[in-house]
């Protein structure tokens, strides 16, 4: 099924950890979706403890130059170059 929220966008790279998923599109954008935490297991970048069903950017990357994501069973990593 076609992802809505990354429609338009070139994704080259996915990855999937315990209980969030996290993506990498072709202008360095990074998008996390999944359970945000609610005070425990951290959170998905955007701020909050929210829960995201739906991709969503991660505006506090914005200006960085992203060129790899990954997540883990407790982890997020976004490496910059």
């Amino acid at each position: 099924k076609k992802v809505e929220a990354l429609a338009g966008r070139r994704v080259v790279a996915v990855s999937a950890g315990r209980e969030h998923s996290l993506a990498l599109t072709a202008d360095g954008s990074v998008w996390s979706w999944g359970m945000g935490g609610q005070g425990r297991d951290g959170r998905l970048g955007h701020g909050d403890q929210e829960h995201q069903l739906l991709p969503k950017k991660v505006e506090a990357l914005a200006g960085q130059r992203v060129i790899a994501v990954s997540a883990g069973g407790e982890h997020s990593l976004a490496l910059t170059a």
